[in-house]
Order: C-alpha cells, then sequence, then structure tokens
C-alpha cells in the first residue's frame, strides 16, 4: 500500500456510471504517439485516450502528425508549418503550435481539458479559455512552468502520479490529486521461463543512465539486455556502444509486446534515473510481468518499489546497484505481481480521471 507520507496528498477516489463527455486531450508533440513509444508518456497518451473512448466519452486527442490510426488524433501543427521567419529554433515552433490549437480549442465544445503537454503555453493560456482543464504534472517543476504558475496566472485543476512529485511541487501548485499511473495488466503478465539476465529499457537518453546499468551488471558478472530508442545519438555513440559487447546486448526499440516478453523473461529489472524519476512507468511494468526491480533512489522510485519486490541503492552508485541485482533476483515474483495488482490497475487510473474530469466538467456547467 502508499505509505503513510502518499496518504497526506490527496487521491481521487474511484467512481462510476458518469454520464458521457466531451475530452479534448492535449499531449507532448515531439514525438507521435505510436508504437514503439517513444517514452511512458505517449504510452500513457495513447492508453487513456482509448480507455476514456472504450467507457463512452467522446475523445479528441490532439498529438504530432503520424500517431496511430485507432487514436483518430487531430494533428497538431509541426515544426514548419510554426516556423518563425527570423526564429528558427524547434522551440519557438513548438510554442506556436500549442498557441494555435489553444486559441481555437473553445470552438470545439468540450467539457473539459485533459492537458498532458508538459508545456507552459496551455496553463498559461487556461486562464483565457472558457472550457475548464485539468494538467497532469508528468515532470518535477521547471522554470517555464513554474513562470506560468505563478501568481494569479494559475487557473483550472493539478494531479500527479506520485506523492514524490506532489512534493516537489508543493510550492507552485498547493492542490495537486495524486492519481498514480495504470498499466494493462492483461498486457504486462508473468511468463513461464525466465533467464539469468537483467533488462534495462527506457529512452537512450544522459538522464535514463543505461550507461551505469551497463556498469553495474559487468561488476556484477550479469548479462544485460537494454531495450530502447536512440533518442540521443551521441550519447548512444559515446556511451552505450563503447560498452556493448559479450554480455552486454542492445536489441533496439521494441513494440510493447516484445517488450513485456522481454521483461518477464528476465531476472531483475534495472531503473537508472539520473534524475528526479516522477513515476517509473517500467518499474510498474517490470513488476506486473512479476520481475523485481533494482533502482537508483531517485524521484518517485521509494513510493513503487518495497522491500519485499526490489532493491533502492543511492543514485548513481554503481558498485551498490550490483550488489542489489544479485540480491533482487532472489525477491519473490509473486510478490511483484501482487503488488501490480494492487497498485497501478488501468481501469482503477481510468476511474480516477474519470471522476476529477466529471467533476470538473459539473462544477462548471
Amino acid at each position: 500500500m502508499w505509505r503513510s507520507d502518499q496518504a497526506k496528498i490527496p487521491l481521487v477516489p474511484t467512481a462510476g456510471g458518469h454520464r458521457p463527455l466531451r475530452i479534448g486531450i492535449l499531449t507532448h508533440i515531439k514525438f507521435p504517439i505510436r508504437q514503439p513509444f517513444a517514452g511512458g508518456l505517449e504510452a500513457f497518451t495513447h492508453d487513456v485516450t482509448l480507455g476514456l473512448r472504450a467507457r463512452g466519452h467522446a475523445v479528441t486527442l490532439f498529438a504530432r502528425g503520424g500517431s496511430a490510426p485507432e487514436l483518430e488524433a487531430v494533428a497538431v501543427p509541426d515544426e514548419e508549418q510554426c516556423r518563425h521567419p527570423s526564429l528558427s529554433s524547434a522551440y519557438v515552433a513548438e510554442h506556436h503550435a500549442y498557441l494555435k490549437v489553444m486559441q481555437k480549442i473553445d470552438d470545439y465544445g468540450f467539457d473539459v481539458i485533459f492537458n498532458n503537454s508538459l508545456h507552459y503555453v496551455p496553463v498559461t493560456m487556461a486562464s483565457l479559455i472558457r472550457t475548464p482543464m485539468l494538467t497532469v504534472l508528468h515532470t518535477p517543476p521547471f522554470f517555464e512552468m513554474i513562470n506560468a504558475l505563478s501568481g494569479d496566472r494559475q487557473t483550472g485543476r493539478f494531479s500527479t502520479m506520485s506523492a514524490a512529485n506532489a512534493r516537489s511541487w508543493r510550492d507552485v501548485v498547493s492542490q495537486c490529486a495524486l492519481i498514480p499511473n495504470g498499466i494493462d495488466l492483461q498486457h504486462w503478465r508473468p511468463a513461464g521461463v525466465v533467464g539469468e539476465h537483467a533488462l534495462w529499457s527506457g529512452r537512450l537518453v544522459p538522464d535514463k543512465g543505461a550507461h551505469l546499468a551497463i556498469d553495474a551488471a559487468r561488476k556484477a558478472s550479469i548479462p544485460l539486455r537494454l531495450a530502447g530508442q536512440r533518442v540521443d545519438e551521441r550519447y548512444f555513440k559515446e556511451q552505450i556502444e563503447p560498452r556493448l559487447g559479450p554480455g552486454v546486448e542492445y536489441l533496439g526499440h521494441l513494440q510493447r509486446a516484445e517488450l513485456a516478453v522481454e521483461l518477464a523473461g528476465a531476472a531483475v529489472a534495472l531503473v537508472t534515473p539520473c534524475w528526479d524519476e516522477p513515476f517509473g512507468l517500467v518499474v510498474a511494468e517490470a513488476l506486473a510481468c512479476g520481475t523485481p526491480v533494482a533502482a537508483f533512489n531517485r524521484g518517485a522510485m521509494a513510493d513503487l518499489i518495497s522491500d519485499e519486490v526490489g532493491c533502492l541503492v543511492p543514485p548513481n552508485d554503481v558498485a551498490a546497484l550490483a550488489d542489489a541485482m544479485v540480491v533482487a533476483r532472489g525477491k519473490s515474483r509473486s510478490a511483484c505481481r501482487a503488488r501490480a495488482e494492487a497498485l497501478w490497475n488501468h481501469d482503477l487510473m481510468l476511474d480516477r480521471y474519470e471522476a476529477l474530469l466529471t467533476e470538473m466538467a459539473a462544477h462548471h456547467a
């Protein structure tokens, strides 16, 4: 169960039987929402869009062009369409893309906007539109969002997925509902055969620390498989590729079904955040597959990983992580699955979002 410090964060109750809503969903537009997913937010957006739609809500997703056909997404203007004639940066183009969406969003007649964009423009403009907006804080605080939410400009409701991330925002957003992420437990499930190797999965960027996972696995003499998108080619060439070789295999960027098989077949999963990870969807996925986790204790890792299902070590401590791998792989795989079932059921997450969105829409009506 959630630790006592988590109980201090308001948890949206489970609810059902709500009237259908017209919901507009905003998301990150750096990547299309399609498999293989670039990261946890893309997977979350895909699942929550289809999940709310399956419950009878009229859901419109605004996403980058090229997203999965089943999402029927409205394509947000891309970088070239929004490029300023004298300012060529992607930063400015992204600003203008969200600006164009927000200027027209009231015209859709939504009951509520479900904002998962990670961007300052939607929250800055929330007070200028008629439609109420729920903003999910998927990251720790950063300058642009802090500035957008300062003073009297803060409008709408807010939620986040871990007590750790709620604490990081409390000086900026005083009222923040806790809605833990959920996963499809029928998809992420244990396998019959488990190997002796470890698995690391995620975006291959410095913040995720895959190079440290490799170093720890070599120190522990445990074979390691890595899966994920090569988002940062320089990082991959300089920090990952030289570490590959006997005992360390890069599997590429896997489809969800392939990743589930890999996670279920691993003796232990490694999670190596080099930043304050706000949740860590891979932890929930690994535990649902019955796979214990060894991780750096940063961000929300302590909220997710108990002594029964894994081991936490100080950030960036490769030697400690190597020792933790050996200990963690001896943890009960049935306890791992039970924890995932108790905390991260996808339907429970949808119940909570549905309740909050319904409350907001009713209050605004």
